[in-house]
């Protein structure tokens, strides 16, 4: 199990190849990469968390992963600071000895991460900043688990 919360761009396939290299007894590894979307007059997303404590969250809900799926592994590498569109925010992967296991933590640790993970963005447009709240569909999607 592996959280990184970290400032610097990962290198996506040297991530997924470390992962996968690694996860003993897996039949399944399933990953996901978040992306700052080029949203309309969007040049930036600032990402403000508290460390240590951030770390802290995100580890707790993954170990809760672990043991409800019986994965194999997971991996959460979420980034901080200014992003521009087209970077990556974070990448989740799972591993499994079967496929269903693997994808269904994965979406339990996405939502987990859009949802209540300590993050706290802004998003600085054309016209102005503002800070991103909650959305109402992404409160939904936690009620499913």
């Amino acid at each position: 199990m592996k959280v990184a919360v970290q400032s610097a761009p990962f290198d996506l396939g040297a991530e997924v190849e470390a992962f996968t290299s690694g996860a003993e007894g897996a039949g399944a590894v399933v990953t996901f990469t978040g992306i700052v979307r080029p949203d309309e007059g969007l040049t930036a997303m600032d990402i403000e968390h508290y460390p240590g404590m951030t770390e802290r969250a995100i580890s707790g809900i993954v170990e809760e992963a672990v043991r409800r799926w019986s994965l194999a592994d997971a991996l959460v590498i979420h980034r901080y600071g200014s992003l521009k569109p087209g970077e990556a925010i974070m990448m989740v992967a799972t591993a499994a000895p079967h496929r269903g296991d693997a994808f269904a933590a994965a979406e339990f640790l996405m939502d987990y991460l859009k949802s209540r993970a300590p993050f706290w963005k802004k998003e600085s447009r054309d016209g102005g900043e503002t800070w991103v709240a909650a959305k109402d569909a992404d409160e939904e999607a936690l009620k499913r688990w």
